[in-house]
């Protein structure tokens, strides 16, 4: 194998990495949305099921280098789904999970810069900025919880959990460029 074909197999490996880990993270926010519906903490649920879409559209975006590069992109997610957390638990639970993509994704970006995959590095580097605002509106709303407690979750019982029709996900909704 050529250099050049190793470096394009390290990147389609990191790349498949992110992939599986947005493919965790779109089953485990979605499973959050459901859970928040539930019990009736309708912008909670909404603002989950953003979040979820925006995985989505980030899975495939890796998909599609993946594809580009040649690869067969996975199908598989990282970890199993937290089923059943108390909404206390989520935020801080999500808080973590963006946590560590964001720290996963700067060496995935090392790794492509290291290979010369200008275009993965810049993928990476947009879907990271993403992932910042997805741990500070997790870590927001969990320090709400934590220094408002009830008051803070009556206030949002009984909003509305619709998005509307089509929805472009929580970074598009909130008026960041595509």
């Amino acid at each position: 194998m050529s250099d050049k074909e190793t470096r394009k197999e390290k990147v389609i490996e990191v790349l498949n990495k992110a992939r599986s880990m947005e493919l965790h993270a779109i089953s485990q926010y979605m499973n959050q949305h459901y859970s928040l519906d539930d019990k009736d903490y309708g912008e909670l649920a909404k603002n989950m099921k953003l979040v979820a879409i925006d995985e989505m559209r980030h899975a495939e975006q890796f998909a599609e280098r993946i594809k580009e590069l040649g690869g067969e992109p996975t199908s598989e997610p990282a970890d199993v789904v937290q089923k059943g957390q108390d909404v206390r638990a989520m935020f801080p639970f999500d808080t973590g999970l963006e946590d560590n993509t964001i720290e996963n994704y700067n060496a995935f970006l090392s790794v492509c810069r290291e290979c010369n995959d200008n275009s993965s590095a810049k993928l990476l580097d947009t879907i990271i900025d993403e992932e910042q605002a997805h741990l500070n509106y997790f870590d927001n709303v969990d320090e709400h919880i934590k220094t408002l407690g009830d008051t803070y979750l009556s206030k949002i019982a009984g909003t509305p959990a619709s998005t509307g029709g089509f929805s472009k996900g929580f970074i598009l909704s909130q008026g960041a460029a595509e």
